[in-house]
């Protein structure tokens, strides 16, 4: 009963956000939330025109549809509270919400990590086996993949919450950061948490390491089958694994830095966690989906249907008296 009591009395955690500066807090707000809007417009532009344009509807595009979604996803789960903390002193988060705030940011970073381990098999069939590439990369093929990777982000998230939800956290309830998550979290358990931040280390950090290895190795792989050929395709082709390897360094070399060793505070560490929260998932569009022709192609498409029916409706409106006049009993 006596532990019981001691892992409840902590029912709220201090977030001291990003800074302690005013000035700096409405800057950062303005840079961010600008950041927040773009991130969400680019992403559902891209959902939507995937989803109207029957042009898209390949393997390709339905995989970066669903990374669009988990970019909205991933940005959605802490940057309205980062973006409300810069506005006020009174930082604090519930208990409750800051487990479930850890649960879905794992969540969907680990089925993020695993898609782009999946986008990257789809690079690879579309390069090395050009002619079979519809008979293996089928509908039923690319239905599976994206279930194995919101398994593998759910598995990872429910291991790292639960193994946290079982150390007793009975004060300081202060956290040097402006989100929830597992290594700040951990060293406030009271208890001795060496063991538990070991396994942090390996369901986190290794998996991410292994993860990393294996993208760059199959994307080097791509690149030399690619680097005798001089057409234009293949031209596209090495540009485009050369800015996927960007965009893969980009994403995960500031998670491994964070999760593949026991927390150790850092002046970098809010940096990162501001590039993997609330850059990378603006940036992933950019680097992943919108340099494609095709679809720069299919969203000017889409945006013109969309003007065109707006023009016609209001053509519509002023062409037909009747629809303006007002009758009343």
């Amino acid at each position: 009963m006596e532990s019981k009591n001691i892992t409840t009395t902590v029912t709220e955690f201090v977030l001291l956000g990003l800074t302690q500066s005013h000035k700096v807090q409405y800057f950062l707000y303005v840079i961010i939330f600008l950041i927040y809007v773009i991130t969400w417009l680019l992403n559902f532009t891209i959902m939507a025109t995937v989803a109207v344009d029957h042009h898209l509807h390949t393997p390709m595009y339905f995989l970066l549809a669903n990374l669009a979604f988990l970019d909205v996803s991933d940005s959605s789960v802490n940057t309205p509270k980062l973006l409300s903390g810069l506005l006020t002193q009174h930082k604090v988060i519930s208990f409750n919400q800051c487990f479930l705030q850890m649960f879905f940011f794992h969540f969907i970073a680990g089925a993020m990590a695993f898609l782009l381990l999946g986008m990257m098999v789809d690079r690879y069939v579309a390069i090395c086996e050009p002619l079979r590439y519809l008979s293996i990369m089928n509908w039923s093929t690319c239905t599976g993949l994206v279930a194995a990777v919101w398994l593998g982000g759910f598995l990872h998230s429910i291991t790292q919450t639960g193994l946290l939800l079982q150390l007793p956290f009975c004060g300081p309830n202060v956290l040097d950061s402006f989100y929830c998550d597992v290594p700040q979290v951990i060293k406030l358990a009271c208890t001795d948490t060496r063991m538990d931040e070991l396994q942090m280390v390996f369901n986190s950090g290794v998996i991410l390491i292994r993860l990393f290895v294996i993208l760059i190795i199959s994307y080097i792989v791509i690149l030399l089958k690619i680097r005798t050929c001089i057409t234009e395709g293949k031209r596209k082709a090495l540009s485009t694994c050369g800015t996927q390897i960007t965009g893969v360094s980009l994403i995960f070399i500031p998670c491994i830095v964070t999760y593949a060793q026991p927390y150790n505070k850092s002046p970098g560490d809010k940096v990162a966690s501001v590039v993997f929260t609330v850059v990378t998932p603006m940036l992933n569009q950019m680097i992943y989906t919108l340099r494609n022709t095709e679809m720069k192609k299919a969203i000017r498409r889409t945006l013109g249907k969309i003007l065109l029916s707006a023009g016609k409706q209001k053509l519509e409106w002023t062409a037909d008296p009747k629809s303006s006049n007002l009758v009343f009993p």
